[in-house]
């Protein structure tokens, strides 16, 4: 536990010197902002406001003469109360497609929300403080998000991944090479995602002192830092049980000791790691669907749901606060159970 606080210590650190380092080229009133929501919201999303804030405020001296001449840091509240919300709204046509820095970037409507949303923290906060008079970002329409399809893996799409990173297939002879030495890991690390359906960011945070295999538990950390204990089958408990073998005789870096998953440099395991690792079997393995992370938990989801009828353990298992967003992501199985039900009650029997 002690270690994993200080690996998370030093985490939020290094997040909060980003917000530093942008902050300086915000305006001045920006500093108030971050230091009124610093209580009810956590490091990474105050970072993720910091970008999408620097972004709106990038656009306004941009494409406006009047801007340009004052410059970013030299805005003042003033600037938020003279756009109107046509302004807003020619920002998330421009979100759609712009250049930074000779690099293109594009968003579709997800994207642009959660801009937008950013956005709208910013007038909200000052807004309520009563110290602008307008807030033209709750004027406009947010974009309309159109409901995707949940991809998950079938049963031997399920196998067919599994297979490919225990024995390395359809890889090259440079890729084997490195395959040897994190093979067990990855297979580890796939079984207990498909699992267990816990997130990516939950899976590279455990330490070692976490995996109780006499109660086939695990003690996770959700958002927000609550823990959560999820209990494994015994095909992620021998997936464990091999690569915990293989870490006794690992040697992490300091600040790093007690890491269950370890990269190839002897320090914990990041998110980025691991999707990366995903794609990489994903491609080798016969399936033709994207795969992330997150479809892996859907697919967990998915086959719970499946196996036990119950929405609400679903729900708390793989740690929705509120059952309706697992209920909308399964509600195609109960659409499929509907139509199954249709011939299940019969009028007349036949002779």
């Amino acid at each position: 536990m002690a270690t994993n606080d200080k690996y998370n210590d030093v985490i939020e650190k290094e997040i909060r010197l980003k917000i530093s380092e942008i902050e300086k080229g915000l305006p001045k009133f920006c500093r108030t902002y971050f230091i009124g929501i610093e209580n009810n919201t956590l490091p990474r999303t105050r970072l993720s406001y910091a970008y999408d804030i620097r972004l709106f405020f990038e656009y306004l001296e941009t494409t406006n003469p009047k801007y340009s001449k004052i410059g970013m840091r030299n805005f003042t509240l003033d600037i938020l109360d003279e756009q109107t919300p046509m302004d807003i709204e020619e920002f998330m046509i421009y979100l759609k497609y712009y250049t930074k820095n000779g690099v293109e970037y594009s968003n579709k409507e997800n994207g642009i929300k959660k801009k937008m949303s950013s956005v709208r923290s910013l007038y909200s906060f000052f807004y309520k403080k009563e110290m602008i008079k307008n807030n033209p970002s709750v004027m406009v329409n947010m974009p309309r998000i159109r409901e995707k399809a949940i991809i998950r893996l079938e049963p031997e799409e399920i196998a067919s991944l599994l297979d490919v990173t225990e024995a390395g297939t359809n890889m090259t002879k440079k890729q084997l090479e490195s395959h040897k030495k994190t093979k067990i890991r990855d297979v580890a690390i796939l079984t207990l995602l498909l699992g267990t359906g816990m997130r990516v960011s939950e899976c590279v945070g455990i330490d070692i002192n976490d995996v109780n295999f006499e109660s086939c538990e695990i003690l996770i950390r959700r958002k927000g830092g609550k823990e959560s204990i999820l209990y494994i089958g015994n095909e992620v408990e021998m997936a464990l049980r091999e690569y915990m073998n293989q870490r006794k005789d690992m040697h992490p870096i300091d600040g790093h000791e007690n890491a269950l998953f370890l990269s190839m440099r002897n320090r914990r395991i990041t998110v980025r790691s691991v999707e990366i690792l995903v794609q990489k079997y994903s491609r080798l393995s016969s399936t033709v669907k994207h795969i992330t992370p997150h479809k892996l938990r859907s697919t967990y989801g998915t086959r719970l749901y499946e196996e036990s009828n119950d929405i609400y353990l679903v729900a708390d298992v793989l740690g929705h606060k509120d059952v309706n967003t697992t209920r909308r992501h399964y509600a195609a199985i109960d659409e499929r159970r509907r139509k199954e039900a249709r011939d299940k009650v019969k009028l007349r029997q036949n002779d």
